[in-house]
């Protein structure tokens, strides 16, 4: 039900197959969150940190990314430490930015992967 939610929530926030509606995908993906589904806490986070369909609330963005990562998703733990690295709903927090994206890294996130490396380098050349 949860995932059925998330998608139907996609396809509201892209128009796909329905009239575009973030309001609505803000909607489901709170429901699909509520039954502690990652992908959507995910979804839904990010609607808060861009106040797309809804308010902005930083600090609610961090709380969701936050159940998601603890469930071991890679993007939730790689948007959680872009928070904790520039300060959106959080206090800058540099080593545990790094440790999150390592777990991401882990998990083959590419994003965090590239990240890593380029930090890598920089320490290398620097």
């Amino acid at each position: 039900m949860a995932e059925a939610q998330l998608n139907l929530g996609i396809c509201c926030a892209q128009g796909k197959g329905t009239t575009e509606n973030d309001e609505e995908a803000v909607k489901l993906f709170t429901q699909a969150s509520d039954r502690g589904f990652a992908h959507a806490q995910v979804a839904l986070g990010s609607c808060y940190l861009g106040g797309i369909g809804c308010s902005k609330n930083e600090e609610g963005a961090v709380k969701l990314y936050r159940l998601a990562a603890e469930q071991g998703d890679a993007v939730a733990q790689w948007t959680l430490g872009n928070c904790y690295r520039y300060s959106h709903g959080t206090a800058q927090d540099n080593a545990t930015a790094a440790r999150l994206f390592r777990q991401a890294a882990d998990q083959g996130l590419t994003e965090a992967q590239n990240y890593i490396g380029g930090r890598y380098m920089l320490d290398l050349n620097g």
